[in-house]
């Protein structure tokens, strides 16, 4: 069974730093473009970063871009989003999803088909 672990969630301040992680097992990673997505209380999921299988392209939602940067290790089966100068409204649940769909990193959530558990990141003002 395919598993995606999240970590690197926590409190911290406004204009601080996070960055998120996610473990990636028993799936070849290298085949997968990989996705973070956010839910905060009482909205819907919405798109934050995707990436393709050799990290050859990016994509971010307008609400991070210059902020926030995804990479992969495809060694150590890992996708990262690195988070900086950090908002109250960047708060939410963070989740990771693989696409097998590897050449497109694409925005819509339906196309991923696996998910993470997800880590809490909160921003204080």
């Amino acid at each position: 069974q395919v598993q995606l672990v999240e970590s690197g969630g926590g409190l911290v301040q406004a204009g601080g730093s996070l960055r998120l992680s996610c473990a990636a097992s028993r799936l070849t990673f290298s085949n997968y473009a990989m996705g973070w997505f956010r839910q905060a209380p009482g909205k819907e999921r919405e798109f934050v970063a995707a990436i393709t299988w050799n990290g050859g392209s990016t994509d971010s939602a307008d609400s991070v871009k210059g902020r926030f940067t995804i990479s992969r290790d495809n060694a150590k089966n890992t996708v990262y989003l690195q988070m900086n100068n950090l908002k109250p409204e960047d708060t939410a649940v963070y989740y990771c999803a693989a696409d097998l769909n590897q050449y497109n990193a694409y925005r819509a959530a339906r196309r991923y088909e696996y998910w993470g558990q997800g880590t809490q990141v909160t921003v204080s003002s």
